[in-house]
């Protein structure tokens, strides 16, 4: 059937936004019960609700709660660790009113383990021999207020007569605590902790201590880290040794410590870890007392291998179309874990790691994409400029073209460009399957998802490149990425778009702001004013700052100067704004005041609110009328009508 020819950007698409919603769910923290296999399942068609479910031996598939429940830990305000595999039960942290519970896994009511109030608790690990679940606790002051919360690491009981009161602390007085971990004989016990200024991918220390009668930990020890260290994802091994991934080498590459010294297990230019944004990553998984499973990354794409310890080798494990890989689960010689591809939504898979042939559990998707409409990413490096500064002279990113079957374009027409500025910013983005990037692309935009400085995955070099640069080198490597496609015919100059959420949106408003090369963009609960996130944002990222701009308010003028709210008069496109009234991380205020000054400047501008969402869009809803939101928005600024019906939004001066 021959081909429609339609404009770029007009293309009609069987990926609705409605389409993304209905028929996927968010897949993650995979664990084995037998020879049953479980996960969590966050499902945008019910208001973002994480649900444990079970697929048992026969095929069965079951939720392990019912409506109400929802598998969700605040602490940090990004959560993670906030469920804990036992044997045949499952703990796990409740939305509503962040307490611990345990329910069996075949039904019955959850018992309550904690108080539920000021405490929040996340990164959930199990002390067996003293049936005790530890776990990092943030207790918030009574009645609010802007207190930080503290910090600490805590043990709850298992078979206590009734819910804890913030449990037993097992460690305190730094800022920052993660993965508690016991030792399988149940003597020592190992976390990681680290203190303000620094994020966990600045600097953190491991520690391992014993344990006394009481259970309480003794003499600590400090096996690895610093100020300038990023150790995280202790592991311990059968015959007591403590693996570790640490960037001493430029790299977060793999340790052991013995107790007394530590050595490099396999030093390589990959990375066994991502930055520590939520509780519970499990990039690193003990098979048995020399074997460790690994997802590590090389490039920006991730890979499956088995780590021998004892004479670092590394064994790949195939895993075909897969790009990236993690959430490992070790019950045996079986691992569960979560893996997706450029043209694979993510999926739970097992692997029996002496028949490695690897078998779906779960797909996010329940019907696979058409390949004909998916378009697959490229991989590529541009020069970017200020390398003098950072010592960086070439970024990074995903290209991904327009793709339609039914449909192309008019001779000689270049299609809009969308570059995308990942979160974070010290994240990255993958080369896997996006209904998001697809719903672009079906519809005749070409999309380049940016690895700017700053960003994890290759080596810590470029991701300390962005320190003191931020606002400055995100941005020019985004506008770079834009220009490097446009002189190769591959963009229209003419419809340049930049979108980003979260920092990714602080980098969109410096690029409009700062720089003439972009003719709209889409801010997603992204940040306006850095002195104003500096001065009210939680305790996690209170200080980020400091090494990202410079230690406020010594440098006041720095974060002034790369502030969008102060340099409006430099802005002149068209902009549209997303947010959610309920973020504690980038507070609406931030969205606000640039949408006001945007109007009072004449210029088109949107603002499109979510009173229940918080940082990150999780309702179906929401999603939905975000992406259907920029869609219009596009074609108005444009001239364009977008195929099909999209439900318009109000646009000030337009």
């Amino acid at each position: 059937m021959p081909k429609s020819t339609v404009p770029y950007g007009a293309w009609p698409s069987p990926v609705s936004a409605r389409s993304l919603t209905d028929a996927g769910v968010g897949l993650r923290s995979p664990w084995l019960a037998g020879d049953a296999v479980c996960w969590l399942e966050s499902r945008p068609s019910e208001g973002g609700r994480t649900v444990p479910v079970r697929r048992a031996a026969d095929g069965g598939v079951a939720d392990l709660l019912g409506p109400g429940w929802d598998v969700r830990t605040r602490v940090h305000e990004y959560g993670g660790g906030d469920r804990l595999a036992l044997d045949g039960a499952l703990v796990f942290c409740n939305a509503a009113d962040q307490a611990v519970y345990c329910v069996s896994l075949t039904g019955g009511e959850p018992l309550a383990l904690s108080v539920a109030g000021r405490d929040r608790f996340a990164d959930l690990s199990f002390d067996a021999p003293r049936r005790r679940v530890l776990a990092v606790r943030e207790r918030h002051a009574d009645g609010g207020g802007h207190a930080e919360p503290e910090n600490a690491l805590v043990a709850l009981p298992l078979d206590g007569d009734g819910p804890s009161d913030g449990g037993v602390v097992l460690a305190r007085g730094a800022d920052f605590y993660a993965y508690p971990r016991v030792s399988p004989d149940g003597a020592r016990l190992a976390w990681v902790s680290w203190n303000h200024p620094n994020m966990p991918w600045d600097g953190t220390e491991l520690w391992a201590a014993a344990l006394d009668a009481a259970g309480l930990p003794t003499a600590p020890v400090r096996v690895a880290g610093g100020a300038e260290e990023s150790v995280v994802q202790p592991v311990w091994l059968a015959d007591g040794r403590l693996v570790y991934v640490s960037d001493r080498g430029g790299w977060w590459n793999l340790y052991v410590w013995d107790g007394t010294d530590s050595r490099a297990v396999l030093p390589m230019e990959a990375e066994f870890a991502r930055p520590m944004w939520v509780f519970g990553e499990a990039d690193v998984a003990a098979v048995d007392a020399r074997t460790l499973a690994c997802a590590y990354t090389r490039d920006g794409l991730w890979f499956l291998g088995l780590v021998d310890i004892e004479d670092g080798s590394l064994k790949p494990v195939e895993l075909p179309g897969t790009t990236r890989v993690g959430d490992l689960f070790v019950q045996g010689r079986t691992l569960a874990f979560i893996a997706a591809g450029p043209a694979e939504p993510g999926a739970v898979v097992t692997l029996d790691l002496d028949t490695p042939t690897p078998a779906v559990a779960k797909r996010g998707m329940a019907t696979p994409p058409d390949p004909a409409t998916v378009s697959t990413p490229t991989p590529i490096r541009f020069p970017t400029t200020g390398g003098a500064t950072t010592g960086v002279f070439e970024a990074h990113a995903f290209y991904y073209p327009p793709v339609n079957a039914a449909v192309q374009a008019p001779d000689g027409e270049r299609p809009p460009l969308i570059v995308r500025g990942h979160g974070g910013p010290t994240s990255a983005t993958v080369a896997v399957y996006s209904a998001k990037i697809q719903y672009w692309t079906s519809r005749g935009f070409a999309v380049v998802d940016v690895n700017y400085r700053g960003s994890t995955g290759y080596g810590r070099a470029y991701r300390d490149a962005l320190k003191g640069q931020w606002g400055v080198a995100d941005v020019e490597d985004c506008v770079a990425a834009a220009k490097h496609l446009a002189a190769q015919g591959l963009a229209d100059p003419a419809r340049l778009v930049i979108t980003g959420s979260s920092a990714g949106g602080y980098t969109t408003l410096c690029a409009v702001t700062f720089h003439d090369t972009f003719r709209a963009g889409a801010s997603h609960y992204g940040i306006s004013d850095l002195e104003a996130l500096a001065t009210d944002t939680h305790k996690f990222e209170a200080r980020y700052l400091d090494s990202l701009v410079g230690p406020y308010p010594a440098r006041k003028d720095l974060y002034e100067a790369r502030s969008p709210i102060h340099f409006v008069d430099r802005l002149n496109v068209p902009m549209v704004f997303f947010q959610g009234l309920e973020d504690k991380v980038v507070p609406p205020n931030q969205a606000e005041r640039m949408v006001a000054a945007i109007d009072a400047k004449g210029l088109p501008v949107a603002y499109v609110t979510f009173p229940t969402e918080r940082h990150g869009f999780r309702k179906a809803e929401s999603i939905v009328a975000a992406l259907e939101g920029e869609l219009y928005f596009y074609g108005r600024v444009f001239g364009f009508t977008p195929a099909g019906e999209l439900p318009g939004i109000p646009i000030r001066n337009l």
